[in-house]
């Protein structure tokens, strides 16, 4: 309670003059005070309204959105409301969004590895769809020491996940794997740019050999460098953080198998990116589309 409160709480009993001399407290501030208590009210059921319809958000999303992407879902519903105030209301009701954890690398690097050259020099962006792709190889934790690993290909053009692949080994046909998915969601993948670190399932002649077939121009950055691959490090980052929410493992390989298919549904059709806008990879990638078109 403030010592407004207070003054104002037992005014008829000792008198407000009284009062605000044995607090310290000005009159003048206090009946202040007094007059915007009206607008504080206000205000508050304000922001009590607003609190109920971000808890539906952040429990919608699995508790991972922060104030920014959760300011630009209120924003699509109709709400004139700025970062700051969704911030402040978050903070208030104890709303809370996911913080990243610790990386566990999972590159091994291969000494007699293929060499190609670096096409991206750290530059993650992309003029438009399957044009520039990364990709990396994460864990997944699923108890009693055991791991699934998953093996990405991420658009640098809209950031959607086109391809992806889980599996209990980390052998070259797990990139492999998500390769070919990203060019059957694509359709063809020739001429685009995949990027990726110096783990032997990158460099090996095998995955050389898939990237040709699929007429997909190979990159790497250099050795032992994560920023040469941070885009695709962060995304990894990022599914682990809002499917796990902290935990330390899965309690079984088909709970992380539906997990991750869960988010990654999710993360492509609905999941705000801020470098896009606040749209999801696939409403960027239409809006792109129907630009193109009536451009045409």
């Amino acid at each position: 309670m403030s010592r407004f409160e207070f003054v104002d709480d037992h005014a008829g009993a000792f008198g407000v003059k009284r009062l605000c001399r044995v607090l310290k407290v000005s009159r003048s501030s206090f009946y202040r005070w007094r007059k915007t208590a009206p607008a504080r009210a206000e205000r508050a059921a304000a922001d009590a309204a607003l609190a109920a319809e971000i808890k539906q958000i952040h429990g919608a999303f699995d508790g991972t959105y922060g104030s920014p992407r959760i300011t630009a879902e209120l924003r699509t519903r109709g709400h004139t409301v700025n970062h700051k105030r969704v911030a402040r209301v978050m903070r208030r009701f104890g709303i809370v969004g996911l913080h990243l954890r610790k990386k566990v690398r999972t590159t091994v690097p291969e000494p007699s590895h293929h060499k190609v050259p670096d096409l991206i020099k750290r530059d993650f962006t992309a003029p438009a769809p399957n044009r520039r792709y990364v990709g990396d190889i994460t864990y997944l934790p699923v108890g009693e020491g055991r791991f699934l690993y998953l093996a990405t290909v991420l658009d640098l053009g809209s950031r959607r996940l086109a391809g992806w692949s889980i599996a209990d080994h980390m052998r070259t046909e797990l990139v492999s794997d998500a390769l070919r998915a990203a060019a059957a969601t694509r359709g063809s993948l020739h001429g685009a740019i995949f990027h990726a670190d110096h783990g032997a399932q990158y460099t090996s002649a095998e995955f050389a050999k898939v990237c040709a077939e699929l007429g997909v121009r190979q990159s790497m950055g250099a050795v032992g460098t994560s920023a040469d691959n941070a885009a695709a490090e962060a995304f990894n980052a990022t599914l682990k953080r809002e499917t796990l929410q902290g935990a330390k493992r899965w309690s079984s390989a088909r709970e992380a198998r539906l997990a991750v298919f869960k988010w990654i549904t999710r993360y492509n059709t609905r999941r705000r990116h801020s470098t896009l806008g606040y749209l999801s990879p696939i409403d960027y990638e239409q809006q792109t589309t129907d630009k193109v078109l009536l451009a045409a």
